[in-house]
């Protein structure tokens, strides 16, 4: 008992992962949600810088902890609309940034696939909002996500 008192004074990752496992909390994807925000989409006035693998890590902290799908497919859908709403506003267009977003766009149809019909079909929704808005972006993102979807749909 010590020795998990020890760990969740540590570090505020064990404490998340500690309230995502046990269901402690009102909303356990809060802190999750933050951290995607706070790397996909962050402050450009405090010259805050974006990382990918930062944001990818709090997707994979939630499946270690929990690995609900539905929650999965939250997660996955929110680090989309993030990073597409940030690269929309602020005119992002580094390369590697947006083939993540691509890559995680694809990674949120798949998962999204595995639940049942009422989840599903809002999240579809709201990924395809994310496509529509990715045609500003330019790099061929949103014909690459026009592809996906399409490959979604006829499955």
């Amino acid at each position: 008992m010590g020795l998990i008192q020890d760990l969740y004074a540590s570090h505020k990752d064990n404490q998340t992962f500690l309230h995502t496992r046990f269901g402690l909390g009102e909303d356990v994807l809060k802190p999750y949600k933050e951290t995607l925000e706070r790397w996909l989409s962050p402050d450009v006035l405090r010259n805050q810088d974006t990382s990918v693998a930062k944001a990818k890590q709090a997707i994979s902290g939630y499946r270690k902890a929990v690995g609900d799908p539905a929650g999965l497919a939250e997660l996955m859908v929110f680090y989309c609309e993030s990073a597409a709403g940030f690269c929309n506003d602020v005119g992002n267009d580094d390369e590697g940034y947006l083939d993540a977003l691509v890559r995680m766009f694809e990674r949120a149809l798949e998962v999204t696939r595995q639940l049942p019909a009422a989840d599903r079909d809002a999240l579809i929704v709201r990924l395809d909002c994310v496509r529509t808005i990715s045609h500003n972006l330019g790099y061929g993102v949103g014909d690459a996500m026009d592809s996906l979807l399409a490959d979604y749909i006829s499955t």
